[in-house]
């Protein structure tokens, strides 16, 4: 196999996310028909029956429902059967319990990947990481099935699920008030109005102020969050 074929790829922002077909730890599921009008957050571990990995499916679960507040779904993938998922899941369920977690049971499909079909699609494996594994990796996948948002963590840290979903919230907002949000910023803070088009809208945006907005300079203005 030459370089060019062994190149990893993935659907990047902008792009229809890759159709799937996937036997799941809760039945067959069919992407993205099955999630029409919906938000999903899909994301893929590395193998069952791993530390880091557990502590992240507790942390999800226990989220989920704040997740489908936003009309998001959760969707998990490795590279392992569908048996071993249920037996996985059985000893989250069972024995551990984590951070005041406990007695936690996983209720978004988990799809069995023997094949890495699903995981190649979206780039999810990575040869100089493991031939074997997937890296973990997060797709946030709009209702119109684009991808909006990908990240890429290495198979020794675990993510961070708050920032996934305030990423949701983010791009959310963005979506529904044309406006784009600054560093670091939390849901219910101010948010950024678009850069104007225009050497005379931008002197009137800074001369005539609307009250719930207000400017840093010509190209920096901030709308007001009640």
């Amino acid at each position: 196999m030459d370089e060019q074929e062994e190149r990893v790829t993935m659907p990047l922002i902008g792009e229809n996310a890759p159709a799937f077909k996937a036997k799941t730890t809760m039945g067959e599921i069919n992407f993205p028909e099955d999630y029409k009008d919906k938000w999903v957050v899909l994301f893929s571990h590395p193998a069952d029956f791993t530390p880091v990995c557990t502590t992240e499916f507790m942390t999800f679960a226990s989220m989920q429902d704040e997740f489908k507040d936003l009309n998001c779904e959760l969707i998990g993938l490795s590279i392992d059967s569908l048996y071993a998922h249920i037996a996985w899941l059985r000893t989250i369920k069972e024995k551990i319990e984590y951070k005041g977690m406990k007695d936690v049971e996983i209720m978004f499909p988990v799809i069995e990947d023997l094949k890495m079909s699903v995981a190649k699609k979206f780039g999810m494996v990575q040869p100089g990481a493991s031939d074997t594994q997937a890296v973990r990796a997060v797709f946030v996948i709009d209702p119109h099935a684009k991808v909006r948002a990908v990240l890429y963590y290495p198979l020794s840290n675990g993510r961070n699920m708050d920032e996934v979903k305030r990423l949701l919230i983010a791009m959310q907002k963005s979506d529904s008030e044309g406006v784009a949000t600054p560093a670091n910023w939390q849901p219910g803070e101010d948010v950024i109005v678009p850069p104007p088009g225009s050497c005379g809208v931008a002197k009137e945006r800074v001369e005539k102020q609307e009250p719930d907005t207000y400017c840093l300079d010509w190209f920096m203005c901030f709308k007001k969050q009640s």
